[in-house]
């Protein structure tokens, strides 16, 4: 028996009548397709003697013979382009989708996504088909397949003109470059996120010179890791001098790291020229640029970016390769990121680092403020107590000038400890000295307060203030060590301010001495007799810093010729100015 010819009959929609397949079933081979999708499938995997298509369903026709027609045009894009069925199964494909697809799996027939061998879905969205089909708008999501290829898939529902879904085309474009390059992006920001994030415990445990040490560490591993480079260097830039300093000199010659280099145009390298125009610079043969210095052994090839953190250039970052032209402008781009997050990694390292500077400093301060009369309560009792042994046992006597040189030793060793806690802070040449730098006051007043005081405002102006309770600690300080100046209450327990002004005079003639009244209240007349033995300068109190300050240095000058009366200066807000006749009454 004959076999009977193969035809295919369009049948989507169900007939009131008899069906194609009954009527046609005793002459031929019926293949139903419900789908144009499915039918095109068809015509392509299979021969038929036909088609039969119903006379309702013309327009659906028309539209399979353009997409024929197109077949030549759909195997030639360099896109990848799918018409899956309502199932997401694969009627047709063009050949770049086929490529892509798993060689071992039939890609016509097969699920959309078992011919991509399962990919794993990146997004936005964890599934574009239904998504498409539900907003009937094209949707649109990215896949990996093969481990290291990226693909971005569109999918485009169709219907027919009742609403019913007939197929849906799915265009697949390779994006495995730009995804790539983004997740090095995305890497390189992670790395550079983490390069100065230290946890509370981590500070705590990690010293300030550590700190750097490890942002190198990191950079190198970034380095290697991220961007295959071994041969980096690091300067940053002291803007006083507009030296490039050396941070880090991975795989450089000695002569290189240790090259002075400066923040300009000229003569100083692709370094100098990035640290003076901030514009990275690119050069692709070191053996024919005329701005290269020699930095890695053999190098051909190098690549310059500048450290930029709020518009300011804080130094560059330099990277080399023994090939020529191994550098191109995404690496530049590369470069310039993590450039940013190693500027701004220095920062935040700068900010700690002035951070525990100045809780270090006011950690010192607090310690030198406490035991400040502590202190001078040793030196005046010590002192005191040697004034009266003089001339009797001298083991006693070494043994209390011991006790004076280590008690003010134990002043200037508060200060070394906390300089050790971190780094001195580097000296400006625009920052004046301390006003009584290598000065040492001698300050009498049985105030706690007032005695507290001019330590404290004293003391940060860079004088060594020692202080006494009476006139008689007083003397006994002065006859043992030499003082600049002396500050000194007219009213004390033990002797008025004029005895006392004679007793330390007698000690140390040559000293400057300055006596303190409260509100001009000067019953015993101490300041006009202590005016008649040469005193230049009276302080009134309540007193302010700067009218301590004035009345000090004041002290500290020459004396005023013979026929000059001395200045009065107050603690309230008038300025330096010699006494007048109210200021002598006040006095009297």
């Amino acid at each position: 028996m004959a076999e009977k010819p193969r035809l295919l009959v369009i049948e989507r929609d169900a007939q009131s009548g008899p069906s194609a397949r009954e009527r046609l079933g005793d002459s031929y081979d019926v293949v139903t397709a419900r789908t144009m999708s499915r039918a095109l499938g068809l015509l392509r995997e299979n021969d038929f003697a036909g088609v039969y298509v119903d006379s309702s369903q013309l327009s659906t026709v028309r539209w399979a013979g353009v997409m024929i027609q197109a077949d030549e045009i759909l195997d030639a894009i360099a896109d990848g382009v799918v018409v899956v069925d309502a199932d997401l199964r694969i009627t047709w494909a063009n050949p770049e989708f086929k490529h892509l697809a798993d060689p071992s799996v039939e890609t016509v027939s097969s699920k959309f996504y078992r011919a991509l061998g399962n990919p794993e879905v990146i997004g936005p969205d964890p599934c574009p088909f239904t998504s498409a089909v539900a907003s009937r708008n094209p949707a649109s999501t990215a896949l990996r397949i093969n481990a290291n290829r990226y693909i971005r898939v569109t999918v485009t529902p169709v219907f027919d003109t009742s609403g019913s879904l007939t197929h849906m085309i799915a265009l697949t474009r390779d994006i495995t470059d730009e995804t790539q390059q983004q997740l090095k992006v995305n890497a390189i920001h992670k790395a550079g996120d983490e390069l100065a994030d230290l946890t509370p415990e981590e500070l705590v445990d990690m010293r300030v010179e550590d700190r750097p040490e490890l942002l190198k560490l990191n950079i190198s591993r970034h380095m290697k890791d991220l961007l295959g480079l071994d041969f980096i260097e690091i300067r940053l830039l002291d803007r006083e001098s507009g030296r490039l300093v050396p941070l880090l000199t991975e795989g450089m010659t000695q002569e290189a790291a240790q090259r002075e280099l400066f923040a300009r145009r000229e003569g100083n390298g692709t370094t100098g020229f990035v640290a003076a125009t901030g514009e990275s610079y690119l050069c692709p043969d070191t053996a024919s640029d005329p701005l290269y210095l020699e930095g890695a052994a053999g190098a051909r090839s190098s690549l310059t970016v500048p450290l930029i953190y709020h518009g300011t250039v804080i130094g560059t970052l330099n990277v080399e390769n023994r090939q020529p032209n191994a550098f191109d402008d995404r690496d530049r781009q590369f470069l310039e990121i993590y450039a940013r997050n190693v500027a701004s990694a220095l920062n935040t390292l700068k900010l700690l680092q002035a951070e525990q500077m100045n809780v270090a400093a006011a950690s010192v301060e607090a310690i030198r403020r406490e035991l400040a009369l502590p202190l001078d309560d040793i030196l005046s009792d010590a002192t005191t107590v040697l004034d009266r042994y003089a001339g009797h046992d001298e083991d006693i006597i070494a043994r209390l000038r011991h006790l004076l040189y280590r008690a003010r030793e134990i002043r200037s060793l508060v200060h070394k400890v906390g300089s050790t806690i971190v780094p001195e802070r580097k000296p400006s040449s625009s920052r004046p000295a301390p006003r009584l730098a290598n000065t040492r006051l001698l300050v009498v007043d049985a105030d706690e307060n007032i005695r507290r005081s001019a330590h404290n405002l004293l003391g940060v102006q860079g004088a060594t203030v020692e202080a006494a309770r009476d006139a008689h600690e007083a003397v006994a300080l002065a006859r043992q060590t030499p003082y600049s100046a002396a500050i000194v209450d007219i009213r004390l327990p033990d002797l008025d301010g004029f005895e006392t002004y004679k007793r330390i005079r007698d000690v140390q003639p040559g000293v400057p001495i300055i006596l303190m009244t409260g509100f001009g209240y000067d019953p015993s007349h101490s300041i006009v007799k202590a005016r008649q033995e040469g005193l230049q300068t009276v302080l009134y109190k309540p007193f302010r810093a700067d009218r301590l300050m004035e009345a000090v240095e004041q002290a500290l000058r020459p004396a005023a010729p013979a026929d000059k009366k001395p200045a009065a200066i107050d603690g309230a807000s008038q300025p330096l100015q010699p006494a007048t006749a109210e200021a002598s009454h006040h006095e009297s």
